[in-house]
């Protein structure tokens, strides 16, 4: 395998346009995802999002959008590496959403094994964080990463 790709995806029992907005509206992906934005997802424009457990900003070029069916966006997401993000929602039978990420490409090396670890990670916890707010109200991240800098 020359190229490394992340794909994860989950089911969320919320309509397609519930979780579109969910994932493009700051204010909701202040209860499960970031903790500070420049504005709201528009296609063509650019944003940077803030994470609670990390220092720094995030720049997020937003590439194209769908509604109710496609988020995509270019970031770092990896040390000087602009990286393609699109993220899918499709109707399930039950009317719920599954929701796919796709994130990549890098070459098979020591760094691209360190970001396909970490952004598959991240990416992971994303997905449940989503699922948890929607499903339950609940902020997964709230709390979670405390031990980040401290001596493990």
């Amino acid at each position: 395998m020359d190229q490394l790709e992340i794909k994860t995806a989950i089911q969320i029992s919320k309509s397609k346009a519930e979780v579109f907005e969910a994932i493009t509206d700051p204010e909701k992906m202040y209860n499960y995802f970031i903790s500070e934005s420049t504005g709201e997802m528009v296609e063509g424009q650019s944003v940077t999002w803030k994470f609670p457990e990390f220092e720094g900003e995030v720049l997020i070029e937003v590439k194209r959008l769908i509604p109710d069916e496609l988020i995509s966006f270019e970031w770092e997401g990896a040390k000087d590496k602009k990286l393609l993000v699109s993220i899918s929602l499709t109707e399930m039978p039950d009317k719920s959403t599954l929701v796919k990420v796709t994130e990549g490409k890098m070459a098979n090396d020591k760094a691209g094994i360190q970001w396909f670890g970490g952004n598959t990670e991240g990416w992971a916890n994303f997905l449940a964080c989503l699922k948890a707010y929607m499903e339950h109200g609940i902020n997964l991240r709230k709390g979670a990463f405390e031990f980040r800098g401290a001596e493990m």
